[in-house]
């Protein structure tokens, strides 16, 4: 990575936190559905990146929204958790001729269905484990597969929407 990626990178991480934390803290869609758009920071690495970096980034950017949610660490858990197994997902759904060295998992370098398998079981994973700590040991275990699974899909949905509308697609001639 050239200092101009590494400074666009940090640049998205920081916008994209400061919208989940000023503008998407309070939403909720039927008391069911969140959004977390803030993961699209972590989806969007280059599939280049370890496991280690991976997932102390996704630790700091988890630690920051719970000092903003007052959620104790559950952001940072369920993150790092998503970066954990972002790598192995990576590679089960691997193209046929494999990833470049610069790759991003993206809309722009894939396409949107490659894009919907690969982000999806993540997303889902982050919010089964993040509700999962939010209902801890009350046995309301439908409320967190209902959370989880709309929350995802608004994850997503609102994922592939920025990415349709913020990042432009590269012109191959």
């Amino acid at each position: 990575m050239n200092f101009r990626s590494i400074f666009g990178t940090v640049g998205q991480f920081l916008l994209l936190l400061a919208i989940q934390i000023l503008f998407l803290k309070n939403l909720a869609l039927f008391g069911l559905a969140f959004c977390f758009i803030y993961l699209l920071a972590l989806l969007l690495l280059p599939v280049s990146i370890r496991s280690i970096p991976l997932m102390i980034i996704a630790f700091m950017m988890g630690i920051s929204v719970d000092v903003f949610y007052e959620t104790i660490g559950m952001h940072a858990a369920a993150a790092t958790f998503l970066a954990f197994l972002r790598n192995f997902w990576l590679k089960i759904i691997s193209p046929s001729g494999g990833y470049d060295e610069g790759d991003i998992p993206s809309i722009r370098s894939q396409s949107t269905s490659w894009f919907v398998t690969y982000a999806f079981p993540l997303l889902f994973a982050f919010c089964l484990v993040l509700f999962s700590l939010d209902f801890w040991g009350t046995g309301n275990w439908l409320n967190v597969l209902n959370k989880s699974f709309f929350s995802s899909i608004f994850t997503l949905i609102l994922a592939i929407i920025v990415q349709l509308l913020f990042f432009p697609r590269r012109r191959v001639i």
